[in-house]
């Protein structure tokens, strides 16, 4: 027994319904359990409860055993000073306030078969803990859960980018080239590409943007990859340019052990990836006025479209030609740009910097999207879910990666719908 499982069944009302009186044989009545408290303090804030026809408005504690109230040093801390309610596994001993009165306590009861599944689901090792349960739950309900797991991933995503709006004094084209950078390098290199990015500001490169070669000379020299020496012409144009724009600005290059490459395909080398970034900069503000007038369907498609320099036709890094390299964006690397960084920050920047509720264009959005394909979303399709669109592989990846690896099954509204149908059994 844990108390994290006491809080499930009390948060949301699975108690046994003819076991609600007090240890002292007083009739109680449950009318809100109040406010979940996952901070310090009592578990539930604001709960409002009935005890013998007089209402009392106050705090809740939980416990396995009630002498835990003495083992958690709540008699010294005034924050538990308006418990109106202690509830409990084992009711092994009464508790008293400074007032000496005594606190009400509920020894709470509930169905085994909730607590049994629930350690079941908690201690399986399948892909979906509980694909065996599915058929209990409500395809609304489903629906539900979905939609809010692919906003709530979108929320996770965007604690990101507040970091950011804190490191750049809320420059939105500062947030957005930075969360652009770190796009490219599609997780193995996100970090390396979201250095570069904070070693050369935006307002830099944009004072070239109708220069390639100066753009590129920038973006290579500052990712340390730019060797020193090199025997092809655009090459060394590449190094005398960044020498001259180093000096000017006063630029200090990121370390090149910060790059990997290990396991990867050439057109997914970091090269690439630079010169591909490199030549979105001079559509950078027609990206940032999508975003922010919301029409990103509308344009970002067309100007999410790479043209990089001829040398990378036949190049892959600086070393040694090739007879041709993949250097086009694919539509997928196009989907996977949108749904991870266009999307989370116009989501971002409505939620910020205007009153504007995009939730629902947000939505749409992700809606019109393919799905992302993998191993993860197709555990989800074997046990019935669809993945039609990005809407749909977002929430799965994050039901997948926030619940089920965790096993927090409690916090799940699927979950909780299979433990209420199943508390009814």
């Amino acid at each position: 027994m844990t108390e994290e499982f006491l809080h499930y069944i009390f948060k949301n009302r699975l108690w046994d319904k003819d076991h609600e009186y007090t240890t002292q044989g007083d009739v109680l009545e449950i009318i809100s359990p109040g406010v979940h408290n996952t901070d310090s303090g009592p578990d539930f804030f604001n709960a409002k409860i009935k005890i013998n026809n007089k209402i009392w408005v106050g705090n809740v504690e939980i416990h396995i055993n009630a002498s835990d109230w003495f083992k958690h040093k709540h008699d010294k801390d005034l924050a538990y000073g308006n418990v109106i309610l202690h509830i409990v596994f084992n009711a092994d001993k009464a508790i008293f306030l400074k007032d000496k009165s005594e606190i009400p306590c509920w020894e709470i009861k509930f169905p085994h078969i909730i607590y049994n599944k629930y350690a079941e689901l908690k201690n399986l090792e399948k892909a979906i803990p509980c694909s065996d349960y599915l058929e209990l739950v409500d395809e609304s309900i489903k629906n539900f859960c979905l939609e809010r797991m692919a906003i709530e991933r979108l929320e996770n995503k965007i604690k990101h980018l507040e970091k950011l709006a804190t490191k750049t004094n809320n420059n939105i084209e500062e947030i957005f080239y930075i969360s652009l950078a770190r796009s490219f390098g599609f997780g193995v290199n996100s970090d390396a590409f979201e250095s570069l990015a904070l070693s050369l500001p935006i307002n830099i490169l944009l004072k070239y943007n109708d220069d390639n070669l100066k753009i590129e000379a920038l973006l290579f020299g500052q990712s340390g990859l730019l060797p020193e020496n090199s025997d092809f012409p655009f090459v060394q144009k590449l190094i005398s340019e960044y020498k001259h724009l180093s000096k000017i600005h006063n630029l200090k290059a990121i370390s090149p052990v910060e790059w990997k490459k290990s396991k990867m395909r050439p057109s997914n080398f970091q090269h690439i990836r630079i010169a591909q970034f490199a030549s979105l900069i001079p559509v950078f503000k027609d990206l940032v006025y999508s975003i922010t007038n919301l029409e990103l369907c509308k344009n970002t498609s067309n100007l999410l479209k790479p043209n990089v320099s001829d040398f990378w036709k036949n190049h892959y890094n600086f070393d040694k030609e090739t007879s041709k390299t993949n250097s086009n964006f694919s539509k997928t690397a196009q989907n996977i740009i949108s749904i991870n960084t266009l999307i989370p920050f116009a989501f971002f920047y409505f939620s910020k910097y205007s009153c504007e509720n995009i939730e629902d264009k947000v939505i749409d959005w992700l809606q019109n999207i393919k799905p992302e394909n993998n191993k993860e979303t197709r555990e989800w399709e074997k046990v019935g879910f669809l993945n039609k669109n990005s809407l749909d592989s977002q929430a799965l990846l994050h039901l997948k990666r926030e619940y089920c690896n965790s096993h927090n099954c409690h916090k799940c509204a699927i979950g909780l719908e299979i433990m209420k149908q199943l508390s009814q059994l």
